[in-house]
């Protein structure tokens, strides 16, 4: 088997089957070595009988290993049950705890997980690789005022029998599931139904807005049954998370978690349409390390594109495609194109996967699935052999040479085509792929013009610009015009301020053009924007916007010292891994 190297539990041993959680107790079975991170351990049992147990040595990231000795032999096959008494750290990587003052309602603590890549391993002892499945049943007892929701169908309440003042929320997840979609989220939340099998959940505040602005997600969840196959989790259900929140949309099973960023977003269908895609492609066919994770991540981007796509039509879809190329070129400028983290498959060896995480495998992915599907006969010849694939690696973990052998068989008679592909470059060469897919220009070509027009100005040409040069342009357009902007030379101050004059950006408050708004205006170090660029910064924390906007504030010097000064104050209400890698980019780590 080939071996984790994000983590220290190697499944060829024993594989952990069933887990069950319940408030203080975890139950797995057959191991011998756990991933561990800021936990302690108490007690440890193997079919009731007490075992030894102890710490390996402490990792930089990927925390302690929990070495547990079998108080009798394990034959093949045998399974055993193994109880852990344990306790997570108020410091834990997978945890954000709200004090009532950071919510919405002010009134009552929010408890959000996010395990993805390796943080599972801060909540519980597990297995904590995506190369090990297990299904699970949880007991979490909270405040009865408050409402606990996991990643898994909702298994009804009870009174906490050893405390009235408690409830008990139990939860099911019969689908087996790598331990970084278990997800946990304790707060004062309500619901509303949208669909058949959806309901959206928030804080009071946002609900019916939350709900108004998801109204579309059974319709992509439709669409999305029709290109992948059926829908194995049972619900699917909405969670608004608060602004702290580091990722656009995290896809644990039966329950997306969102950024309420999208409330004020035209991207919301696309991350909606992303998360819904992963119940097929991450969650169902899983990578089996996170070298492998562009498996997860492109195939994902693929079909949100091609959901894209069914309601949007072929333009738009090649239209987004292009702007993932961008992207693309956007995060290798950033990165640098020897940077082996720009590899669609990078060594992991020693390398912390939340350091490692950028759009790569999910631009570059995407684009060699687009790269081939031209290759091998158009959109209706790939999805059938994307649902094959699906079929053929539902509820397993593979790696890039499981896909790729698959794709070979599934197309045995274009091999002559697909020898001709670069396969080394595209997997294991850093900086952009070997190929440039072919895109429909329509809906881009209007971004194209805009933005040559004003990186050619000259200042006596700054009349020439008027509001009425965004009356034919969508949002989407808007995001791609700015997004040209930003893979350019920084523009004179003057052009921004003109800018400014013309198409009033500040008024804009959708945060995909904002956040790229304020970019091109710090990078042509315009202080009018510093206090904004700040706000925004600092005002929600999803890592795709709170990062670069960071990164601009302190390559400015009239404002490093002031971004710093400004991060600092704000850490300690900062997600743990925001507050980690922004701490990083500001040479700040502690």
């Amino acid at each position: 088997a080939m071996a984790d190297p994000c983590s220290f539990a190697s499944p060829a041993c024993c594989l952990t089957r069933h887990l069950y959680l319940r408030c203080r107790y975890v139950i797995f079975a057959s191991l011998q070595v756990l991933d561990t991170k800021d936990l302690q351990v108490f007690k440890v049992t193997v079919n009731g009988q007490d075992a030894k147990f102890g710490f390996g040595e402490k990792h930089s990231f990927k925390g302690t290993p929990l070495e547990i000795a079998l108080p009798f032999e394990l034959k093949r096959g045998q399974e055993a049950i193994v109880e852990i008494s344990f306790e997570s750290s108020p410091k834990s990587s997978a945890l954000q705890w709200f004090t009532p003052e950071q919510t919405s309602g002010k009134k009552h603590p929010f408890l959000f997980s996010q395990c993805q890549a390796t943080h599972c391993r801060a909540i519980f002892p597990c297995q904590d690789t995506p190369a090990v499945k297990l299904t699970y049943y949880a007991e979490i007892s909270v405040p009865k005022e408050l409402v606990a929701l996991m990643s898994a169908n909702r298994d009804g309440e009870m009174p906490d029998p050893e405390d009235s003042s408690r409830k008990i929320y139990r939860f099911s997840q019969n689908v087996p599931i790598p331990c970084y979609l278990v997800a946990l989220v304790v707060g004062a939340l309500e619901s509303r139904k949208i669909g058949p099998r959806t309901l959206v959940w928030a804080e009071k505040e946002l609900v019916d807005k939350s709900a108004y602005e998801f109204a579309e997600a059974e319709a992509m969840l439709k669409t999305a049954e029709d290109l992948a196959g059926p829908y194995v989790w049972g619900q699917y259900d909405l969670l608004v998370l608060p602004p702290s929140f580091p990722y656009g949309g995290m896809e644990n099973p039966c329950l997306t978690f969102v950024t309420p960023t999208l409330l004020v977003s035209v991207t919301l269908i696309k991350v909606i349409a992303h998360e819904i895609s992963h119940s097929w492609t991450g969650n169902l066919v899983t990578n089996k390390t996170w070298e492998h994770f562009w498996l997860n991540e492109g195939h994902t981007v693929y079909l949100e594109r091609r959901i894209g796509g069914r309601l949007f039509g072929e333009q738009f879809r090649h239209f987004q495609a292009l702007g993932g190329w961008r992207e693309l070129q956007n995060t290798i400028n950033t990165l640098g194109d020897k940077n082996p983290v720009t590899n669609l498959v990078p060594n992991l060896s020693e390398v912390d996967p939340d350091e490692a995480y950028s759009s790569v495998p999910y631009e570059k992915g995407f684009a060699l699935l687009f790269y081939l599907e031209q290759l091998l006969g158009g959109p209706d010849v790939f999805i059938g052999f994307l649902k094959a694939y699906i079929q053929q690696f539902a509820y397993k973990s593979i790696v890039t040479e499981d896909w790729k052998n698959f794709l070979y068989a599934y197309f045995k008679d274009k091999v002559d085509v697909l020898d001709k592909v670069d396969w080394n470059s595209w997997f294991h060469a850093p900086g952009m792929p070997p190929v440039k897919p072919t895109y429909d220009m329509t809906l881009a070509n209007a971004c194209v013009a805009l933005s040559q027009r004003w990186i050619k100005a000259k200042e006596s040409d700054l009349g020439s610009f008027s509001s009425a040069d965004l009356k034919e342009m969508s949002s989407h357009q808007l995001i791609e015009f700015l997004a040209l902007l930003l893979l350019e030379e920084p523009l004179p101050v003057s052009h921004v301020k003109r800018m400014q004059q013309v198409y009033d950006f500040n008024a804009i408050n959708n945060s995909e053009i904002r956040f790229r708004w304020l970019r091109l205006c710090i990078k042509s170090k315009w202080e009018e924007a510093i206090p904004l660029a700040l706000k925004m910064a600092t005002d929600q924390g999803r890592m795709k916007f709170t990062r670069p906007l960071f990164r601009d504030l302190y390559g400015f010097d009239k404002c490093r010292d002031l971004a710093v000064k400004t991060f600092l104050e704000h850490r300690a209400s900062m997600h743990p891994v925001t507050s980690m890698l922004v701490g990083k980019d500001l040479k700040q780590d502690q």
